[in-house]
Formats: structure tokens, C-alpha cells, sequence
């Protein structure tokens, strides 16, 4: 059996104990503080767990103008994924401590590459430690370099600024925006040197596809929240800087509704133009 969406943690446990090969990505991360994620994962990580950096492994280095996560290249990250020892069909598992945020972009990344066995870990880390199943602290050794090859992509391909300024006038996508909704609205903070969102934008914070346990919410829940805020559009997927974006795709994949296409570099790619138009309120 694969897991191509979420995996609860008796699922993993149950895989892992069938002494099956599961390549485990922790994928902790804290934009305030890169260096957070690292030294959490050093602390206490599942065992036989890989880190995966969000800056270093998950992204491209940003030049300005494409956001502040660009997208790595597909050579480059398959090769990584190679040196961790991924194999065709291997399951993959990504997790995190924060609802999925980080780990839905590996997701969204593996599958951009065509490996379908990839999944979130339903509840994270937290999950894990509440079920009272153990950590380790000790990073993998070398491994047998893996024969993954990056083959057709199965999301539908990004969008660039280009398309998404066009869509503006046409409307024919409705474009989903991961952020809180203070940072939507336009509310001054830390991390937007400009504050708002794309016009015509609206807000779905990724935290509401989560239920007071941080596990996700039920297909069918998620599929009646995005379908009033389509309204029979297809999705465009926005955030900061692609990355919590990637939860929505992973949530409309559980909610039966695929296609969503990303926007990789985000807001901080869009207000590096100042002509792009900016929007503020609450859409």
C-alpha cells in the first residue's frame, strides 16, 4: 500500500514495523530564524529521519525579483533526493511541527517531480511524540545513492507573475492566498515590506484546513470550504513565497479537487515590481 496525500502515525509505524524502506523528511523549519529548524531536528527527530532545509534543499537562492523561495531546479533536487537514497516507488513521509506548513512544500515538490508515493504525516511531530513512540537525536549515515529520477509532473505546472497580472482582467482563476488573514488585509508587519494582497485575491489561511488537534480536516469539510471560495474556478495558490501554498494544494488533493496550480514566487515576487497592482482589506 502507498500514501500519496496523508499518513496517520499508526499508519507509518505500521510501515516502518513491516520493514518496509520509508525515506522520512523532517522538515522543520521558522522563517523568523533559519537556523531553528536545524537545531530542533538535532534535538529530537524521527529515527532514520533526513532534514530537509527549506532554504538550502526546498528552494532555489532568491535573486530579488522571484520571491523568497524559488523553486530549486528540478536537476538539482532530484539529485539531492538521490543522495538521500530515494528510489523509484519509494515512499516518502514529510513531516514538521507546524500543521504541515513546511513539509506539504516537499510534498508539492516530490510530486512536481512525478514520484506519486509521497505524503504528509497527519499531526506532524507532535502526533508522533503524543503517541508516545520515541526520537532520536543521531543523524543518518551514509546511504546508497538511490536511482530517482525526475519524471512527468503530477500537479498541474506553476503560474508566473505574467499570468497572474493577466488573470486579473480575465478572472478566469480565482487565486487563494495561504497567508494569516492580517497579512492578507494589509495590517503593517515584520515580514512584508509591502503590505496587501493580489487584487481579487482571497484570503484561505492554511491553518483552517487543520482542526483544533492540528491534524486535517475531513474531505469532505475541506472540499465545501474551497468550493464557496471558487465559486467554479480553477485555483491559483499564492502565500508569501510558495511555500504554505502548498498546503491548499495538499488539501484540495484530500478533498477530491485536483489542479491547482501554484504561484511559486508568491507576494514577495509580486510586490518586487511596484507596478504590480496591490490590493488591501479583506477581499
Amino acid at each position: 500500500m502507498s500514501f500519496e496525500t496523508l499518513i496517520t502515525v499508526a499508519q507509518l509505524r505500521s510501515l516502518l514495523a513491516s520493514g518496509r524502506e520509508v525515506l522520512l523528511l523532517d522538515c522543520e523549519f521558522d522563517l523568523g530564524n533559519p537556523g531553528k529548524g536545524p537545531a530542533i531536528y538535532a534535538e529530537g527527530h524521527l529515527p532514520g529521519a533526513h532534514y530537509a532545509h527549506l532554504d538550502e534543499d526546498l528552494a532555489s537562492p532568491p535573486d530579488g525579483t522571484n520571491g523568497r523561495h524559488p523553486l530549486p531546479a528540478p536537476v538539482a533536487l532530484a539529485a539531492w533526493l538521490r543522495s538521500l537514497g530515494l528510489r523509484k516507488g519509494q515512499q516518502v513521509v514529510a513531516y514538521d511541527s507546524n500543521g504541515g506548513a513546511w513539509a506539504a512544500r516537499a510534498w508539492w515538490l516530490l510530486r512536481w517531480l512525478g514520484h506519486a508515493h509521497v505524503a504528509v504525516l497527519d499531526g506532524g511531530k507532535p502526533a508522533w511524540v503524543a503517541a508516545g513512540l520515541p526520537l532520536e537525536s543521531a543523524t543518518p549515515g551514509p546511504v546508497m545513492t538511490g536511482d530517482f529520477e525526475a519524471g512527468e509532473p503530477l500537479v498541474a505546472m506553476p503560474v508566473n507573475a505574467a499570468m497572474v497580472l493577466k488573470n486579473i482582467e480575465g478572472g478566469e482563476a480565482q487565486v487563494l492566498d495561504a497567508r494569516d488573514p492580517s497579512r492578507f488585509r494589509g495590517d503593517p508587519n515584520p515580514i512584508d515590506p509591502v503590505a496587501g494582497h493580489i487584487p481579487g485575491a482571497r484570503s484561505r489561511f492554511f491553518r483552517d484546513n487543520l482542526g483544533p488537534d492540528g491534524r486535517f480536516r475531513s474531505a469532505a469539510e475541506l472540499a465545501q470550504d474551497f468550493a464557496a471560495l471558487l465559486g467554479g474556478k480553477p485555483a491559483v495558490l499564492s502565500c508569501g513565497s510558495g511555500v504554505t501554498a502548498c498546503h491548499n494544494a495538499l488539501a484540495m488533493e484530500i478533498a477530491g479537487l485536483p489542479g491547482a496550480r501554484l504561484y511559486p514566487g508568491s507576494w514577495s515576487e509580486w510586490i518586487s515590481d511596484p507596478a504590480r497592482p496591490v490590493e488591501t482589506g479583506e477581499g
